[in-house]
């Protein structure tokens, strides 16, 4: 069997199975282009499994074009949480703006257009226009790099760019006229459900006959994937501050920057506790000299906290860090008197550290986010007294802005947790704490 004659099997046999094997999936429901949109942003690097809810709630609250751009970003963010990859949905709702503002609300249709949307690449407007408006645009991911990779015994490494403009050309080829919106969803179906990556499952596939790659046993060897650099570990402590006073039974976040990482959403406090060598995990750090650096970090942002004892330990992973969490109970205090105590002890503890760790370097005592002893004391005033953390205040909500990282702290209760975004690890360890978990601490 020739070339031709292979890619017109493909074609055939792919889309009688898909027609008879397809999920019913929400989006699918509808050829609505703003539906199609909103579920290729949300599965990206993300199981249909876990998008399904999301996407119905979702839809539900921002049914329209209009409604996401008109919607707040934290109401947006809220509805995101727990789906990671947040800056997903920061582009999602600013390219929602885009139409709004160049298309009058109305999905583009143009390639081109669709492509200058923010956080669309050339998998998603090839998604968009060959799904919702059934234009013979290929549509290329990872799942259908792997398909064809295997199918047509293909050894180039589809971590290139080379590689995924050759993948483009082959897939658009072998669109069936008129067919579009089925070949690409069930090319996309094929690799979800039966080429997968690790135990394809051969046998059941509608195209096996004339699949290169299992005829030449290479099925489990493709595709060749160069492999991504592993993601840098980082040890970070992490202060669940309780309040008193006029604070009790509320705990300190912080909001993350305006950009960058998980930008804008609200988080524990957490410090940097040392730099891994490279490609090495660091070890945890002992927890007399962690409370010290976190009561440290904490009071150089204006907050008088004592340390109590670690409550649990977590782990969040990123694609390019891993976060191993030191999470300590700590306890409010009152900064005119019991500060000054605090910051003694934690020099104390420091320099106890410093002396039993002669392989310490300067960068490990350095970096950013870590607060030293010459931190500390350099934050007192020439009475020995705190120097004032509030450069903004609400205290009509106690929301504060910190001396030394500017950014927005504020006490919040259980009711506020329905209304802040939180990622996934932080919304985790606040509930925890909310429904009495660290009650008591670990000794």
């Amino acid at each position: 069997m020739g070339l031709l004659e292979q890619k017109r099997h493909f074609s055939v046999n792919l889309l009688d199975w898909y027609m008879v094997n397809r999920r019913d999936l929400p989006w699918r429901r509808h050829n609505n282009p703003y539906f199609t949109w909103v579920s290729e942003i949300m599965l990206q690097q993300t199981r249909v499994d876990t998008v399904i809810p999301y996407f119905n709630r979702f839809i539900g609250n921002f049914p329209t074009v209009q409604a996401l751009a008109e919607a707040p970003e934290e109401e947006v963010l809220k509805n995101w949480e727990g789906l990671g990859y947040y800056s997903r949905a920061r582009n999602l709702q600013a390219a929602a703006r885009q139409v709004m503002e160049l298309h009058g609300g109305e999905m583009p249709q143009d390639k081109q257009a669709v492509f200058a949307l923010k956080g669309v690449g050339p998998y998603t407007a090839g998604a968009i226009l060959s799904i919702a408006f059934n234009q013979p645009q290929p549509a290329v991911d990872g799942n259908v790099m792997r398909v064809l990779s295997r199918y047509f015994l293909i050894d180039e490494d589809i971590m290139k760019g080379s590689t995924r403009v050759l993948m483009e050309e082959l897939a658009g080829e072998l669109i069936p006229e008129g067919r579009a919106r089925d070949f690409n969803q069930a090319l996309m179906e094929l690799g979800a459900l039966v080429c997968t990556p690790k135990a394809p499952h051969c046998l059941t596939c509608p195209v096996m006959e004339q699949c290169s790659g299992r005829i030449a046993g290479r099925e489990l060897t493709l595709p060749v994937k160069t492999k991504a650099k592993p993601p840098r570990p980082e040890q970070r402590l992490v202060a669940i501050v309780e309040g008193r006073g006029a604070h009790r039974g509320r705990v300190l976040v912080r909001q993350r920057p305006a950009t960058g990482l998980l930008a804008r959403m609200w988080e524990l406090p957490h410090v940097l506790a040392a730099p891994a060598a490279a490609g090495k995990a660091a070890g945890p750090l002992a927890d007399e000299p962690a409370m010290a650096l976190l009561a440290g970090s904490l009071w150089a942002e204006g907050f008088a906290a004592r340390p109590e004892g670690q409550a649990t330990h977590a782990e969040h992973v990123f694609s390019h860090i891993v976060w191993s969490l030191q999470v300590y109970k700590c306890t409010e205090q009152d900064q005119s008197n019991e500060l000054p105590l605090i910051a003694a002890e934690a020099r104390a503890a420091y320099d106890a550290q410093a002396a039993a760790k002669e392989t310490t370097t300067p960068a490990q005592v350095s970096e950013p986010g870590i607060i030293d002893a010459d931190n500390i004391s350099g934050s007192l005033d020439e009475q020995g007294e705190p120097l004032s953390a509030i450069a903004a205040s609400d205290p009509a909500h106690d929301v504060m802005s910190g001396k030394g990282d500017g950014l927005i702290y504020r006490w919040i209760g259980p009711e506020d947790m329905d209304k802040m975004a939180f990622p996934n690890i932080f919304l985790k360890l606040i509930s925890s704490y909310f429904s009495g978990a660290y009650g008591g601490v670990e000794q």
